[in-house]
């Protein structure tokens, strides 16, 4: 089928990039998706191919600049959307994207939103978008994402068109990542191991220098940690966050050419605030997936320490720091091992909750430090 390449990126899933591809084909598609599926699934990569294919005018080439701008994330017309609120989407977020539904779109014949973890919506925010979800208007189509189909409310899932998404075996997904990147199968599991198990992310890491560099530092802090004091233990933390931090520029340097593209198509008098506001809640959430691969690799690391302990040390996801595990792997008993990798999940669940993620992750440093001077 011609204007497939969108729907190639999609991993293990030909069920659904063909139900979704045969929709656009016959102008079936629906106003509104609940996306279903694990994490590193592809829920996302599907639902930016779906703007893709609905936009370009060769069905999802993957390759002209209206796909690039969709899958670079730079758009005018998709819009992703993320909770704000502390473990919820806060009602505001639901206000916009019904005020925003009824903007025309600016490019493309249609608007795209996508929303991640659709889990999270509470019965207010719900509530005031339920309308909009059940009547948005013709040129617009909502895709909602989420883990688990019994975690969102009854009233967002019963108005939407289930699409489910099947696991993608590790071995696939490493696979992808040395056919696409070049890397070797050790890179790639490193590199998954950091990103949760996501393709998208690993790709994004292992081709982003300063993000790999964060890695480096992170597995170094760590392999030093038991020899910190705590002076060096808040510089690790801060030098951390400078690391996350670092990429984002090239982030703020698409956003000035998406800018200046926005005045160039509608005028230098129109209100730039609304694409602003979104720029300023894409650097806020690329931060907060580079803290979160930050934990990924730690919790990765100490999993490793675990299974090198246990005498399976074939099953390491960072290999290239295998040499760094052997000491901790020595001592380390499981019940200390699980304590470490719980006090990654309390950072993850803290900055879920708007605590400040240098508070978080000097926390888990802190935490971690305990359990690998006295690891029993």
């Amino acid at each position: 089928m011609a204007g497939t390449c969108v729907w190639d990126e999609i991993p293990s899933q030909t069920r659904v990039a063909s139900f979704l591809s045969n929709a656009v084909a016959s102008g079936t598609v629906s106003h509104a998706y609940l996306f279903v599926g694990p994490s590193g699934s592809g829920k996302k990569t599907a639902a930016l191919a779906l703007a893709c294919a609905m936009f370009c005018d060769d069905g999802g080439c993957g390759s002209c600049a209206t796909c690039l701008r969709v899958l670079g994330g730079h758009h005018p017309d998709v819009h992703v959307v993320r909770p704000e609120g502390a473990a919820t989407y806060i009602i505001e977020q639901a206000r916009e994207i019904i005020r925003d539904v009824n903007l025309k779109p600016v490019q493309a014949s249609h608007k795209v939103y996508v929303i991640e973890e659709a889990d999270r919506f509470n019965a207010e925010s719900a509530n005031a978008f339920l309308k909009t979800l059940e009547e948005p208007p013709d040129d617009v189509v909502i895709v909602l994402l989420t883990r688990s189909y019994e975690m969102v409310l009854p009233t967002i899932a019963s108005r939407c068109q289930v699409v489910r998404f099947r696991p993608v075996p590790p071995s696939v997904a490493e696979a992808l990542l040395v056919e696409r990147l070049g890397v070797d199968t050790r890179q790639a599991r490193a590199a998954l191991a950091a990103a949760g198990g996501v393709v998208p992310r690993a790709e994004e890491l292992l081709r982003s220098p300063g993000r790999l560099a964060a890695r480096d530092l992170c597995l170094e802090s760590l392999k030093r940690l038991p020899l910190m004091d705590s002076y060096d233990v808040l510089e690790a933390a801060r030098a951390l966050l400078a690391a996350v931090k670092a990429p984002l520029d090239e982030v703020k340097s698409a956003q000035g050419d998406e800018l200046e593209e926005y005045r160039a198509v509608l005028g230098k008098t129109v209100s730039t605030r609304p694409l602003e506001e979104r720029h300023r809640r894409e650097l806020t959430a690329r931060e907060r997936e580079g803290v979160g691969e930050i934990l990924g690799v730690a919790q990765s690391w100490l999993r490793d320490c675990l299974a090198v302990s246990q005498g399976a040390g074939v099953y390491v996801a960072n290999a290239d720091v295998a040499d760094a595990m052997d000491e901790v792997a020595a001592a380390i008993t499981p019940k200390a091992a699980l304590a470490a990798m719980e006090a990654v999940d309390t950072a993850r669940r803290r900055i879920s909750y708007n605590v400040s993620p240098q508070l978080a992750i000097e926390a888990m440093l802190f935490d971690i430090r305990e359990v690998l001077r006295c690891p029993r």
